[in-house]
């Protein structure tokens, strides 16, 4: 995977974003979203020959219980049950107006035989399998074209078994690219809620093409060496809310994507309107809120707030290079990241932009950190504003952001409704998040 070059790279041994006077962002998209639909319809698995033992493999009765259930979707929709029990099971996909609930002792367990992932085409947008050339795995639980879909419980468990996938990344003894625990496509009106995540083989939740898409109340744990088990990626998506979430992991807990490359600028799906709030993360491979790198379709309008990431990498980075969109290069702009009060801080900010593509308008207000390095900041082709900042910043941010009408407060027009991005087929873009954090 190619080195990209990070606008903001700020390296945290600990992070807290809190809540301000500014509006809560929880919700703004997906107000009338809930877990809890009724179902007027409802069968339990073991009514198609399940066996929770944690050694029968039980993809033949998930895969014939929601053939069955699919009869009832135009008729108020159905419920899956799984109660308490180790389900053991290969790949399954869901349908429209559907619940798949988990008693609080029900873990499904994704086999360990790869055989019973099977492989499929590469997303369009981006044109071949994130690992390797060719295709990639399906996700364990997996779905396209479908609305009204909630995935919930009472905090039981989904356990992807991830171990022997990262012994075989490590080894190079991959065939296609690893799979996902949940990936979502074409999709709308998904719910995913009160589960705990485990030991995804690749990343964990991951809707890509959808939109109104409402995460919350989930844990998501892997060992924090493992790779690439991002927590949730929202991918070419729009109106999305995640809030309310604990993310221990490898890499990134949030990772906001669009495409790759010359595949993301041609299927031009941008993700838009996503609103972060009260995640608690840690991760020694990533960051508490990543862009990209995949970002070539573009991400715009992104709001956040009471985010806490402890012992990782980085508390907020963008991540982009020459190329990335194809021939194009990347527009960055219009960041505001205000709130601020860290301590034990490695680094402030790596504020770096691309030769002949300054990145524009990046705007930080009433920052306070205590950073060990004695080169806090390190800044270059970057323009922006910056206002009560500590340690001071570096000499490109230091007109009064008080004074232009380029930082966002998360109240304005251009920050609740959007910009309109430009140059989307030629132009991987960065526009309008809003971040409020308190860093410690």
């Amino acid at each position: 995977m190619r080195r990209s070059a990070s606008l903001l790279q700020v390296l945290l041994v600990f992070t807290t974003m809190v809540k301000t006077q500014w509006s809560t962002v929880s919700g703004i998209y997906c107000k009338e979203m809930s877990p809890n639909v009724y179902r007027p319809h409802s069968v339990t698995i073991t009514e198609f020959g399940a066996i929770g033992d944690g050694v029968t493999l039980n993809t033949k009765a998930f895969r014939n219980a929601i053939f069955y259930l699919n009869s009832f979707a135009d008729k108020g929709g159905a419920q899956l049950f799984v109660p308490a029990g180790k389900w053991l099971t290969g790949s399954f996909g869901l349908i429209s107006h559907l619940t798949l609930s988990l008693d609080k002792d029900a873990v499904i367990i994704g086999s360990p035989d790869s055989s019973d992932w099977p492989v499929v085409d590469p997303l369009p947008s981006y044109g071949r399998g994130r690992e390797l050339p060719g295709k990639r795995h399906q996700s364990l639980i997996f779905g396209s074209y479908l609305t009204d879909v909630i995935i919930t419980g009472a905090n039981g468990t989904i356990d992807g078994q991830g171990a022997i996938w990262w012994g075989w990344f490590h080894n190079h003894t991959l065939n296609y690219t690893r799979p996902h625990l949940v990936e979502l496509m074409y999709s709308t009106n998904v719910v995913i809620s009160n589960l705990t995540f485990k030991n995804s083989p690749f990343w964990n939740i991951h809707p890509v093409y959808c939109s109104q898409v409402l995460v919350q109340h989930v844990t998501i744990l892997a060992p924090l060496n493992s790779p690439n088990t991002d927590g949730i990626d929202p991918d070419s998506s729009t109106n999305v809310c995640i809030n309310h979430c604990y993310v221990k992991n490898g890499d990134d807990v949030i990772a906001i994507k669009s495409g790759w490359d010359e595949y993301g600028i041609s299927f031009a799906h941008p993700s838009s309107n996503i609103s972060i709030s009260n995640i608690t993360g840690e991760t020694r491979g990533g960051a508490g809120i990543a862009f990209g790198s995949e970002m070539s379709g573009g991400i715009s309008e992104v709001r956040a707030e009471g985010l806490r990431v402890v012992n990782s990498l980085q508390g907020i980075r963008i991540k982009t290079a020459p190329g990335r969109g194809g021939n194009a290069l990347p527009m960055i702009s219009n960041i505001t990241i205000k709130d601020v009060v860290g301590v034990n801080v490695g680094v402030a900010g790596i504020l770096e932009g691309i030769h002949g593509d300054n990145f524009s308008n990046i705007c930080l207000s009433n920052v306070s950190l205590s950073v060990q390095s004695a080169h806090p900041w390190n800044c270059s082709l970057i323009e922006g504003y910056s206002n009560s900042v500590i340690p001071e910043s570096c000499e490109q941010l230091r007109s009064n952001c008080r004074q232009t009408s380029d930082c966002y407060d998360g109240s304005s027009s251009s920050a609740t409704h959007g910009q309109e991005p430009r140059d989307t087929l030629s132009t991987s873009q960065l526009l309008n998040p809003l971040m409020k954090f308190t860093l410690f």
